[in-house]
């Protein structure tokens, strides 16, 4: 076996793991990491601006490629600024590596010396401080079985500087992969499923995020074909099913939903759930939610089975195994059957949100009716939280999986736009546009400077009502005030939009536009993606829009 440094041991190990593209700063207590990367030279590496914003691309970039995200930093306050991302990545299975460096004084209040894996070992699967280097090539094959298996997350590894530098023997030919086992349904369960969903009078399926995670969307969607039963969504699972599938009824939820996915939950008898957490923005009230409609729940973490909602029919294994023997119990059965509902495209069109406005300033449903036209169904779009994503959760049609990516658990400000460099990394042959409200733009806006150095392109698009919209809509029908919400501002007698994004974008090197008609919106957004590198259009919204949204829907008014 070669003699070589743990570092390289290390690097080759991401390389035979297939990571093609790593997210960082490089420090002083990790560039022995970043020496063998160097040497390596297969291994793309991205410098962020910010270590959150590392983490946030690596994250993007797993969402978007369905792999694993790699990021790094060094030790202290470097390593510190990856906790924000971990539980982002922790909250929304994402599988994302994060290597730090340390210290190797630690615990004599040395500089930058901070024990990370204790601090962040409660939001990832697992956090490593590596004590000796022959253990280094071992960890990290752990790792990466580790946030792969089961329910994905993320995993850190905590390397001391003698750590990387000392030399073992290695052999990667001797090293290959941990094969990762998923865990298959108990075939009594799947044929109680069957027979549950086949006697009820109106069944449903929920679709949640851990099905586009088990790339298990064709074999979901194929067992809604073969039982004829309508589809609903969780806004995790939004892009699982095309939206103008015959059997999709829509999005359920508090916030990011449609009329027709709540009224079709709700007038269900059972409902057939994979890969969903049954947390409060989809349900909202847990005792409406449930009613007296039976529940099977397919998930592939245990733990998640009954925490929110306890089923008639718990089912613990991976969700692309269990909908491959589901479809064989029903190939085996012969079932032929009507639909269970037949007015579900009907109901879709009557209930679908208003979006053609021409005032201006321009209304946010515009919006999104110009890039439902827009944009071609290959593209990728990236959003985070605030009033945008709920308007996007609402009104955006999605085709494909994998093509509509948000932080839904965390609801990280500032996550979008580095996630949607990561995910253009991921995915170049794909267009990617990111919808960013004008304050959550602000949060991480220093990584828009690395997409100009690599040469990123993607389209941002600002939904700017120069308000915080989301907390002031909160604060308006729950605390009846209007507290440090205002953006735009008034100055020396002039009025101040308090940020200017085209500037902005123009001093790191990008392009943009601001847009306040919306005859001029698909112009922009069409302008935006034949640029060539990164671009940023500016919309001009209406301040006081509403979401309808939550148990106070009756006191929103009504939508125009």
């Amino acid at each position: 076996m070669a003699e070589m440094t743990a570092a390289e041991a290390a690097v080759r190990i991401l390389e035979s793991e297939g990571v093609r593209h790593l997210f960082g700063i490089p420090g002083t207590a990790v560039l022995p990491v970043y020496r063998a990367l160097k040497d390596l030279g297969t291994i793309r590496h991205v410098i962020a601006r910010h270590e959150e914003g590392a983490i946030h691309m690596a994250d993007g970039y797993a969402r978007a490629s369905g792999g694993v995200g790699v990021c790094i930093a060094t030790s202290g306050p470097a390593a510190t600024n990856f906790v924000t991302g971990l539980y982002t990545a922790k909250a929304d299975s994402i599988p994302v590596l994060a290597i730090t460096g340390q210290h190797d004084q630690m615990g004599r209040e040395s500089f930058q010396a901070v024990d990370i894996t204790e601090i962040v070992r409660p939001i990832v699967k697992k956090a490593y401080y590596v004590r000796d280097s022959v253990m280094v090539p071992w960890v990290f094959r752990e790792a990466f079985k580790t946030m792969k298996e089961a329910r994905p997350g993320p995993v850190l590894i905590d390397l001391p500087l003698s750590v990387q530098k000392g030399l073992i023997s290695f052999d990667a030919v001797m090293n290959p992969p941990l094969p990762i086992f998923p865990v298959p349904p108990f075939p009594q369960q799947v044929r109680t499923a069957v027979e549950m969903i086949l006697t009820a009078e109106r069944p449903v399926m929920l679709l949640g995020g851990g099905v586009l995670l088990a790339d298990a969307c064709e074999e979901f969607i194929a067992v809604a074909e073969a039982l004829q039963i309508p589809v609903v969504t969780t806004y995790m699972g939004k892009s699982g099913i095309a939206w103008n599938h015959p059997l999709m009824a829509g999005h359920v939820g508090t916030q990011c939903n449609t009329p027709s996915g709540n009224r079709v939950l709700l007038d269900s008898t059972l409902v057939f759930a994979v890969g969903s957490r049954f947390n409060d923005r989809h349900t909202g009230d847990i005792g409406i939610y449930r009613g007296g409609r039976k529940f099977i729940h397919v998930d592939v973490c245990a733990s998640m089975i009954g925490r929110n909602i306890m089923p008639d029919l718990g089912i613990w294994a991976d969700a692309k195994l269990t909908l491959r023997s589901m479809l064989d119990e029903i190939r085996r059965r012969g079932l032929k059957r009507p639909p269970v509902w037949t007015d579900i495209p009907v109901l879709m069109e009557k209930t679908d949100r208003r979006t053609g406005f021409d005032e201006i300033p321009i209304k946010p449903q515009r919006v999104f009716q110009e890039i439902n036209a827009a944009f071609d169904p290959d593209t990728v779009f990236v959003t985070s939280i605030g009033l945008h994503q709920i308007w996007s959760g609402q009104l955006q049609k999605i085709v494909k999986p994998r093509h509509y990516l948000s932080c839904g658990g965390a609801g990280t400000l500032g996550w979008d736009l580095p996630a949607s460099i990561g995910a253009k990394v991921a995915r170049p042959e794909k267009p990617v546009v990111c919808i960013v409200g004008d304050y959550g733009f602000q949060f991480c806006m220093q990584e828009l400077t690395a997409a100009v150095m690599y040469d990123v392109p993607f389209l941002c698009i600002v939904l700017n009502n120069g308000y915080l919209g989301l907390i002031r809509q909160n604060q308006e029908f729950h605390y009846d005030m209007d507290y440090e919400t205002a953006i735009w501002y008034e100055h020396g007698g002039n009025q101040h939009r308090g940020f200017d994004f085209v500037r902005f974008a123009e001093a790191c090197g990008a392009a943009g536009e601001r847009v306040v008609d919306p005859k001029e919106l698909r112009g922009a957004f069409q302008r935006g993606l034949n640029a060539g590198g990164p671009y940023v259009v500016d919309v001009i919204l209406e301040r006081n829009t509403w979401c309808a949204m939550g148990p106070a829907i009756d006191r929103i008014r009504e939508e125009p």
